[in-house]
């Protein structure tokens, strides 16, 4: 029995941003507990969850986390410094790019100014795989997009989430999960005081907790499980592909491995190359069960293999094509695109540059991954210094309000523009 079944593009579920019925039921009820009770409720729900002991704090603040830090051992520190200013880098000159702008209008100008929220809550998954990663991903964007108060949420952190947390620059970190710890990010509970914009990957009940609280809080793209397509044609090296789609499908059962190829022959090359791997990978009981949602489509010709990338718009979609550069400004739908077999998409998780907090599910269709604009607002403003040369403004103004039905508009502007 192959690994990888072949399928059709009808075949691929097309898995959106939502979650579970019951997942979505259970986190609403952990939600509505949070904002009603506040930390009393924060605290059962951790508890419940084996999250933390009874007298355990909820809080741990920033000087454990630069003990953390100062206690790693010195090649881990390096390393993980080197990781959080490759990820810095790339968000410096995210916001860089991003500036206020003047425009002239008759008799002044407007523009915008662009400008932090608050507050940002940055949660980080602690479950199968505590990831440091993501509280370097989220947390450094934050404080590089110049919010001044940055927290991290993630249960049960271990020495690395900890450093993680103090190199990212983040203020506090709250020790707890779930759709609680959303709760408490949105709504405030105890020391915990409540964010403007709350960003991070999580599991079903995370996800559902964002959706819920959406509104009172800013959220970021929609996160389900891992995804990766891999385009490969007859220059491909099987067992390279093998290792990509493993290193994706070892996040969760609910993982989609995918692989369209321009060669019938390379995908029972790369099934054998997976039997292999497989023997002696750790995480094998995850992979296989996350291979059997994805498998193998096999197209034609390159456009047919564009078309169908583009339909699917993966989380991360990696090009093992003998002319990639070539091929990669004619796709246009991916959350995170890996040019070129040297590119691996491990590199993206582990902080080549870009976030690695991604849309899956095919959002990446209307929104793209995690970046300083999330934790950003563009606020507008009107000044007018010569009211004669902004009559015609005035004018038009008034005609509009008019036409609406709103007389009262109409006035307000006649009033600033008579005599």
């Amino acid at each position: 029995m192959t690994l990888l079944q072949h399928r059709r593009i009808g075949d691929i579920p097309r898995r959106g941003s939502s979650v579970p019925a019951e997942a979505l039921a259970a986190a609403a009820a952990i939600v509505e507990d949070v904002r009603q009770r506040g930390e009393p409720a924060l605290r059962e729900h951790a508890e419940r969850f084996g999250e933390m002991g009874p007298r355990e704090p909820l809080i741990v603040e920033r000087p454990a986390l630069d003990s953390a830090l100062a206690r790693l051992d010195a090649g881990d520190r390096a390393r993980l410094e080197r990781v959080a200013e490759r990820i810095r880098r790339f968000a410096e000159a995210q916001r860089r790019a991003i500036t206020d702008i003047t425009v002239a209008v008759p008799g002044g100008r407007a523009g915008h100014r662009v400008t932090p929220v608050e507050r940002a809550g940055c949660y980080a998954p602690g479950g199968r795989y505590p990831l440091f990663s993501s509280v370097l991903m989220t947390a450094i964007t934050a404080r590089t997009a110049g919010v001044p108060d940055v927290w991290v949420a993630s249960p049960k952190p271990g020495p690395l989430v900890l450093a993680a947390a103090a190199v990212a620059g983040a203020d506090a970190l709250l020790a707890v999960g779930g759709a609680q710890a959303i709760a408490a990010l949105a709504f405030g509970a105890g020391p915990v005081r409540a964010c403007d914009v709350i960003v991070g990957p999580g599991n079903h009940y995370v996800t559902a907790a964002k959706q819920l609280v959406a509104g009172v809080a800013g959220t970021d793209v929609p996160a389900g499980p891992s995804e990766l397509l891999v385009f490969a044609d007859a220059s491909a090296d099987p067992a390279l592909v093998a290792a990509d789609l493993l290193a994706q499908a070892e996040h969760d059962p609910a993982a989609l491995p995918l692989l369209v190829a321009l060669d019938a022959a390379l995908p029972p090359a790369v099934d054998r190359e997976l039997e292999r791997q497989l023997a002696d990978l750790p995480t094998a009981g995850v992979a296989r069960a996350a291979l059997a949602n994805g498998g193998v489509i096999v197209v034609a010709t390159l456009e047919e293999g564009i078309a169908a990338c583009d339909t699917i718009a993966p989380e991360h979609l990696q090009l093992h094509l003998a002319d990639a550069h070539a091929v990669a400004p004619r796709l246009s739908q991916y959350g995170s695109l890996f040019i070129g077999a040297a590119a691996g998409e491990v590199l993206g998780d582990y902080g080549a540059g870009p976030n690695h907090v991604l849309p899956t599910g095919g959002t990446a269709r209307w929104t793209g991954g995690l970046s300083v604009l999330a934790f950003l607002r563009f606020q507008t403003w009107l000044e007018i210094r010569d009211p004669e040369a902004a009559r015609a403004l005035a004018d038009d103004a008034a005609w509009c309000g008019r036409a609406e039905g709103l007389e009262g508009h109409a006035r307000a502007i006649e009033r600033r523009f008579t005599g």
